[in-house]
């Protein structure tokens, strides 16, 4: 691929902000550097013309025929972009689009992966956002073991090349950025946040709090099964390990001695049964990839290439492009 970055925009019904946020790009775009930009909008199955506006300000549109949700526009995007060098944003106008040349220039340090890392008001959200925003970072922070200001931001700088690796693993829905991130920071990629403004979005937002929250959370699960299920089984035997000495001690205050004995032994016995649940998982874990690379090993020394009996090895990735 040509020297040159690709702006990628997921969309659906979004006509009221996809011709603002357009413009806007349009105005950083010779800030990102010398080489060419393309903003590329993936309308996801809209019914309110977002497409044609897309079209008509100036952007490459692709075109899906019904919605498939979120991540299934990016994935789309990030297989069609002409550029390897890929800045991830929204359609509803909420991300400042002069923050994209620091994000770039982040990257090209030799980052794996730029991130915006949003704050203020409109970011905390309702009273009852915050909270289980807080709940989902927890997760990813005790899996990833490092601080995370932004999960799920939708403003990041990434390789095309890079990317693909990882897509069969990531989430289709709205939860494609959390899964990116934690995949990423478990497969010990570099990744590096800066501090962004975050505004009003234009138009209605799609977000539904508890069913994209939910589904969220069962992408943060998966992923930490795939790649570190121990920290997930040591989390699971700590709960019921404090939550059964919490409730001992509450039955003891109560009069109940006898009952209190018996509920923090279950527990313990429980927190000893799952923490070995997932030693024996993360064994297995284990075993599968010595055993998935070792037809490749083998193709190595006997200086073969891999046939349709051994899983090929995975292409090695292309290097940044300056732009």
């Amino acid at each position: 691929m040509s020297n040159g970055i690709t702006i990628l925009i997921p969309a659906c019904n979004e006509r009221d902000g996809i011709g603002v946020t357009v413009e806007r790009i349009k105005s950083v775009a010779k800030s990102l550097g010398p080489g060419p930009v393309e903003i590329l909008v993936v309308d996801d199955g809209s019914d309110d013309g977002t497409g044609d506006i897309a079209e008509r300000a100036g952007a490459r549109t692709i075109r899906h025929p019904h919605n498939l949700g979120y991540g299934a526009a990016v994935k789309t995007g990030i297989r069609s972009a002409s550029f390897d060098t890929i800045v991830m944003t929204d359609a509803d106008g909420s991300y400042p689009a002069d923050a994209m040349p620091g994000l770039v220039d982040l990257y090209r340090q030799g980052f794996d992966m730029a991130v915006g890392a949003r704050s203020g008001r409109v970011y905390r959200g309702s009273a009852l956002k915050w909270p289980m925003r807080l709940i989902l970072r927890f997760l990813v922070e005790w899996t990833a073991g490092r601080q995370i200001p932004d999960i799920n931001s939708g403003l990041r700088v990434f390789s095309r090349a890079t990317m693909l690796r990882y897509l069969p693993a990531l989430s289709s829905s709205f939860s494609f950025t959390t899964s990116a991130t934690l995949v990423y920071m478990l497969a010990g990629r570099f990744v590096a946040y800066r501090p962004i403004g975050y505004g009003e979005r234009i138009g209605t937002s799609h977000v539904r709090l508890w069913r994209d929250s939910l589904r969220t959370l069962q992408y943060i699960v998966r992923t930490i099964v795939l790649f570190n299920p121990i920290k997930l089984f040591l989390l699971l035997a700590l709960i019921c390990f404090f939550g059964g000495v919490i409730g001992g001690i509450l039955l003891w205050l109560l009069g109940r001695l006898d009952l209190g004995i018996v509920v923090v032994a279950l527990a313990a016995f429980s927190g000893v049964i799952v923490f070995g649940l997932g030693l024996m998982t993360e064994a297995l874990q284990h075993r599968n990839m010595r055993t998935e690379a070792q037809p490749e090993a083998e193709g190595r020394e006997a200086g073969l290439r891999p046939t349709s009996q051994t899983k090929p090895p995975i292409p090695a990735e292309t290097s940044k492009v300056d732009a």
